[in-house]
């Protein structure tokens, strides 16, 4: 009686589906069952595809499009992709490429048909892909899409999670794969798993792009070999840090301003200009003289150093009399205006970034405390330049940065930087012989006088989030 028992069970087992087992190392047990002798001339070994092409014959998936060429530079159309994949899947199910769909196979049917119809029994595929759209070229996204669930997830693991989850969502890598992107997760799945690297030095994906015979064979031989997927070695800057931040992104956008008349007015323009990374405004009044051109081009300049961080303390303005205008702004009189700009952005970001690596910053603070942070490393690091002329790069944040010596519109410059890179709101403030920086911190308008609280032997903390009656007492506007 136990053995007919035992017997039964037997059969029973030999009759249900088998599935592939995985080996002791956790990976699809895919096998190749030949051995590639270069038979496709198309693809040579030099091929970025070579080894791709030549694993897909020898797991026994393709004899090529001819029996001497593979075409990897042709399209693969959305069949093509389907039948590849339901010969990876039948391999997984059956230990046979094509034993999964031989049982949805009817006279007359096209031959992508009974490969779609076995990928929707396995829950590989939805309804989505309709006989119709078998014919046309897949693009990148619908191939994504098709193997995103082809494979068991054991047998997928997130080799690259943190990459993605810090290149992606920081919106450093994969820029061209947006929430909007059809498949967007079926995509990132495969960045996790190691099955794709993108095209360029950003990982971009291009999702609507159609997909070559080539790149469609590089991404099913790495579902299906663990040896073959990428690991990302992305450069992802700490989550803290400043890295790649522009001198666009500290200014609120402002708006395209035409005439403007009023503080109020050209502000606006001003910071439309600096939001799109210009440095120069096209104006157009209904007519000019020179006294409205002067005080134009005085109110412009005025503006921009309420901005003082951004390196600009020149302007050179053309006109005529019919109205139009142009401001063109500049660090200095003469001189290297973008790459001063650059190198002073450049080392702000560097100092940012070290304070925060050695957890002189952290999330925990508040804006006050990070901000006396920033105004105790002016004044360690700095030298007021008494031999300044009005040409030194002392009067700007560059010449701090890279002398260690300012005179006052470069210490605000400094300093409004490094606030801006925290984003702590803040302008300046001056009379006919000093500048100085106006914040909100913590929701308190203060005055800091950085060049002032430049003492031996230490910083002077009463020039520091000082109020406005302080502050008039100090140097009155």
């Amino acid at each position: 009686m136990h053995k007919r028992v035992a017997c039964l069970l037997l059969l029973l087992c030999l009759l249900l589906p088998v599935h592939a087992m995985a080996t002791e190392d956790g990976t699809a047990p895919f096998a190749r069952t030949k051995t590639y002798d270069g038979r496709f001339a198309d693809v040579a070994e030099s091929s970025a595809f070579y080894e791709n092409v030549a694993a897909l014959y020898e797991y026994g998936l393709t004899v090529g499009r001819t029996e001497n060429n593979y075409a990897p530079k042709d399209d693969m159309t959305v069949g093509q992709a389907v039948i590849f994949a339901g010969r990876v899947r039948s391999l997984y199910d059956n230990g046979d490429p094509e034993q999964g769909a031989a049982a949805f196979r009817a006279e007359g049917l096209p031959t992508a048909i009974p490969y779609l119809h076995y990928l929707q029994s396995e829950g590989v595929l939805g309804a989505e892909l309709g006989s119709g759209s078998l014919g046309v070229p897949a693009t990148r996204a619908q191939v994504a899409h098709i193997l995103a669930n082809l494979l068991p997830e054991e047998f997928l693991p997130s080799i690259n999670e943190s990459a993605v989850a810090e290149g992606y969502t920081r919106g450093m890598y994969i820029t061209d794969v947006t929430g909007t992107t059809l498949y967007e997760q079926d995509i990132l799945k495969l960045y996790r798993c190691g099955i794709l690297q993108g095209a360029d030095q950003t990982g971009s994906f291009f999702p609507d792009a159609y997909i070559t015979r080539g790149a469609a064979a590089a991404m099913l031989t790495r579902m299906m070999d663990p040896a073959l997927r990428i690991t990302l070695d992305w450069e992802i800057p700490k989550a803290y840090s400043a890295a790649g931040t522009t001198y666009a992104q500290l200014v609120p956008p402002g708006q395209a301003v035409t005439a403007p008349t009023t503080e109020a007015e050209m502000d606006l323009a001003v910071r439309h200009m600096f939001s799109r990374g210009e440095n120069f405004m096209e104006l157009k009044y209904d007519s000019l003289t020179t006294d409205d051109a002067r005080k134009t081009m005085e109110l412009a300049l005025r503006v921009v150093r309420h901005y003082c961080e951004q390196g600009y303390n020149h302007v050179n303005c053309t006109y005529n009399y019919g109205g139009g205008m142009r401001l063109q702004f500049s660090a200095t009189a003469e001189g290297d205006t973008e790459a001063h700009r650059a190198a002073a952005l450049a080392c702000a970001i560097e100092v940012h970034d070290s304070l925060w690596a050695e957890g002189k910053l952290s999330a925990g603070m508040t804006q006050t405390e990070k901000a006396r942070v920033y105004f105790d490393w002016i004044c360690a690091n700095t030298v007021y330049d008494h031999g300044a002329d009005g040409d030194s790069a002392s009067h700007l944040a560059y010449g701090l940065f890279e002398n260690g010596t300012a005179v006052c519109d470069g210490y605000t410059g400094a300093y409004n930087l490094f606030l801006r890179l925290e984003g702590i709101p803040c302008s300046t403030l001056g009379n006919d012989d000093h500048i100085w920086t106006v914040a909100t911190l913590d929701g308190t308008a203060c005055h800091i006088d950085v060049t002032w609280g430049d003492v031996e032997p230490g910083p002077d903390h009463s020039r520091f989030a000082m109020t406005a009656e302080e502050s008039y007492q100090l140097h009155p506007w």
